[in-house]
């Protein structure tokens, strides 16, 4: 990847001020296409959840209340705060045809659709069944999860980072640097030059001696 790439990726995107947010990463190449510079789409109106309400998170096991897949329970797969949406995998799916033109039928492909948070609910996994919960704090002072039917503590799923690796579960490979070493002092600095650090270790000796020179 070329260095503009990198810092393009790392540049934060600037929205314009009637953006609709939608299932694709904001500055994203299908982002664009849905939201086009110049368009002005209608405005959706989403209900204000505040940071310390919020619930949901990558990860957790809900059920599906309403709707075709009612009844259903599956996985998060992302979350999307700016429009109260949770996206389950494998659940409340549509079919539709991509790459379509004159000339080509298209791809028919499935994917899911996001749900409101108010048409899910967060499962209980001590009996596997959904239950509305609670922020509390234990005596610890750790803010957690509490189910009102059951009581108890529903363990929050470890944050997965924007590369889908969970740094909890992350076992080192043959090919990965273990701490360990990336630790390991291996250089000790000096104040001699690169070349004068090689002549010593080489045991070269330089009898020559730079003439005076005076530059005013």
């Amino acid at each position: 990847m070329r260095l503009s790439a990198v810092r393009a990726l790392a540049q934060k995107v600037e929205l314009p001020r009637h953006y609709r947010y939608g299932m694709n990463r904001p500055g994203s190449v299908a982002d664009k296409m849905k939201n086009p510079p110049g368009t002005r789409r209608r405005k959706i109106y989403v209900e204000p959840i505040a940071d310390h309400d919020w619930k949901f998170f990558q990860g957790d096991t809900v059920q599906i209340l309403s709707g075709k897949d009612a009844g259903k329970q599956g996985r998060v797969a992302q979350v999307i705060r700016q429009r109260n949406w949770v996206v389950l995998e494998g659940l409340n799916v549509h079919y539709r045809y991509v790459g379509k033109t004159a000339v080509y039928p298209g791809t028919f492909v499935a994917s899911e659709a996001p749900l409101l948070v108010k048409d899910v609910s967060l499962v209980d996994p001590t009996d596997r069944n959904p239950t509305e919960v609670q922020w509390r704090y234990t005596e610890e002072g750790e803010r957690v999860r509490v189910s009102l039917r059951t009581g108890r503590i529903i363990p929050q799923p470890p944050a997965v980072r924007e590369d889908g690796i969970v740094p909890e579960q992350w076992t080192d490979g043959p090919k990965d640097t273990s701490v360990e070493a990336a630790l390991e002092k291996t250089y000790t600095p000096s104040l001699k030059t690169f070349q004068e650090e090689i002549m010593q270790l080489q045991g070269i000796v330089e009898p020559r001696r730079f003439r005076k020179s005076y530059w005013y």
